[in-house]
């Protein structure tokens, strides 16, 4: 089963909350008996990679009221205890969110924890929400210059292609299983990407990675010093539904900061190439 069929029923309405970027203040939780009616699956979405693992310190997006919503409806279903709706989208959400879609008959990538338009839509017909801002990721069977990605993975390359004046060529793309054992993994579901570098020059890489980030991929130069690899760069797209487990996490060192490696050390990114937090969606919107 795919979890980016089109729902058969579905009501969008405009949701009442912006998402705000990395540099804005941690947000409070609403008040728990808020009634939320309608979900804002981009925040939602964002919030399920941003937030793992809880640091105390609430969520850092406007995206509380919205994943408090999805985690009542799951605790209603019986995949999440109530003690634990906070709206903090953290491993135990996405653990009771993965159960939800094997509950609907999902496996693999899409039984991943992260809500995908069809499951989403389904939850909240059931439990009383409607859902606005659905992200799609079109096909998962798409290609950027004969290397497989999903369509919005593809268009985000686009956009981010037409930011330099050269060609962005894959090494790497999505839906890859059993690929390269350096990445860990990173690229066995969809919205991941390792764009080619040899011989470019220094400052030819570093504009790559901004304009990638620019239009919403966590996205470093990966270097030899860091593990056993060439000069690549490696990107995720933020918010794509379709991310593996072990890619979820980079969401997350990314946005406060680290290099997405299994030591989360610091980004080495120099900070003129370093843009505000963003995805797909919101960077269409500005």
């Amino acid at each position: 089963m795919n979890e980016h069929r089109t729902p058969t029923r579905r009501r969008l309405i405009t949701a009442g909350l912006a998402a705000a970027g990395a540099a804005a203040l941690p947000q409070l939780f609403a008040d728990p008996a808020t009634a939320q009616t309608s979900v804002d699956m981009e925040l939602v979405l964002v919030a399920a990679t941003v937030d793992p693992p809880k640091s105390g310190q609430g969520t850092t997006l406007n995206a509380g009221p919205h994943v408090q919503a999805v985690e009542a409806a799951l605790a209603a279903k019986g995949h999440l205890n109530s003690a634990l709706v906070d709206g903090h989208y953290g491993s135990s959400t996405v653990t009771a969110y993965a159960a939800w879609q094997r509950a609907l008959g999902y496996s693999g990538i899409d039984a991943n924890g992260l809500p995908g338009p069809t499951s989403l839509t389904t939850l909240g017909r059931d439990e009383g929400f409607t859902v606005s801002r659905v992200v799609s990721i079109g096909s998962r069977n798409d290609a950027y210059r004969g290397v497989r990605v999903n369509t919005r993975t593809r268009n985000m390359l686009a956009a981010a292609d037409a930011k330099v004046s050269w060609n962005l060529t894959l090494s790497q793309g999505s839906y890859n299983p059993g690929g390269d054992p350096t990445s860990a993994g990173t690229h066995d579901g969809g919205g991941v990407v390792d764009v080619a570098v040899d011989g470019w020059t220094s400052t030819r890489r570093w504009r790559t990675v901004r304009a990638l980030r620019e239009v919403g991929f966590a996205a470093w130069l990966r270097t030899p010093s860091q593990g056993n690899w060439p000069y690549h760069i490696h990107a995720v797209a933020v918010a794509d539904t379709d991310l593996s487990g072990p890619a979820q996490p980079q969401v997350h060192d990314y946005f406060f900061g680290k290099n997405g490696l299994a030591n989360h050390a610091a980004d080495n990114t120099p900070p003129e190439y370093q843009v505000g937090f963003t995805w797909w969606e919101q960077y269409n919107r500005l």
